[in-house]
């Protein structure tokens, strides 16, 4: 499963979540993070010459995951910059995107109470343009997120990481209905 956070922040509460993660994962997965911080911004000139190499080798490693899991920040309201650049790279060609047909799961840390809900809204409107196929449930948006990790960046809330577990092992299900 190809997992993509959304923050380039080194030490970001979304990057814990995916170590968190991969820590909590069901046996019958295996995350690994897809990097999107050397990718150029968009521009349908530099296309047209070909993908760029960081553009290959980030489409190719969505290309050969079962699955996508996105772990996203919220930012004004909505997603960061840096993940909707990478998922324009990931868009294109039109109707031939990686993303295509891909299961998908959100999961998000915010420091604030509002979370990462309306990022997460988002992210699900695009993906159903696109033609990926976001999981339905459970959903998981951690709030107060300093609260809730511990000093070596590790999720210890037990409600977030229960609810962390149980959308792990919904994806896999969803995963496998989906199918490819």
């Amino acid at each position: 499963m190809a997992a993509i956070v959304g923050s380039l922040r080194r030490h970001s509460f979304n990057r814990s979540l995916l170590r968190s993660a991969m820590l909590v994962q069901p046996e019958a997965m295996h995350i690994y993070e897809v990097t999107i911080d050397d990718l150029p911004f968009f521009n349908e000139d530099l296309e047209r010459q070909g993908d760029p190499p960081p553009v290959q080798r980030f489409k190719q490693q969505l290309d050969r995951a079962d699955a996508i899991l996105i772990l996203t920040p919220e930012y004004g309201y909505s997603i960061p910059g840096v993940l909707k650049n990478a998922i324009d790279w990931a868009s294109r060609p039109a109707n031939r995107s990686v993303l295509r047909g891909k299961p998908a799961g959100i999961m998000g840390a915010s420091a604030g109470r509002a979370g990462t809900t309306r990022a997460q809204l988002h992210l699900r409107q695009i993906f159903v343009q696109l033609g990926a196929v976001p999981m339905p449930g459970p959903e998981l948006d951690v709030t107060f997120a300093p609260d809730k990790f511990n000093a070596l960046g590790e999720l210890s809330d037990q409600t977030a990481l229960d609810g962390m577990k149980q959308l792990l092992t919904a994806l896999v299900k969803w995963t496998n209905l989906v199918g490819r």
